[in-house]
């Protein structure tokens, strides 16, 4: 298991916050294939050995991580918790991606 990388760890926490939100079938079908997407992209992309691989699978998680923000909006979801978790995930994701170059 990757139990220290913290970007994967954050976005385990986020898919659970995610998971316990009230919102249309819909949208939360969606919002829980995007977020599950953030967390199986870092898993796969970090078991990479090539940088332009490992940063095409932190790409992918970066723009479900937007995808998943997005269904947020569109639910209305304003939860200040949720929306620094996903801003810190973000952050995180993009300073991966910017190591891979």
């Amino acid at each position: 298991m990757q139990s220290n990388f913290k970007t994967l760890n954050l976005s385990i926490q986020f898919h659970k916050e995610c998971q316990k939100l009230k919102m249309k079938s819909y949208l939360k079908s969606q919002l829980e294939r995007a977020t599950s997407s953030v967390a199986l992209n870092l898993s796969e992309g970090n078991a990479r050995f090539s940088l332009k691989d490992r940063r095409r699978f932190f790409q992918i998680a970066y723009a479900s991580l937007k995808e998943a923000e997005v269904a947020l909006l569109l639910a209305s979801i304003s939860s200040k918790k949720l929306l620094d978790l996903s801003d810190h995930l973000g952050a995180c994701l993009y300073n991966l991606i910017r190591r891979c170059t």
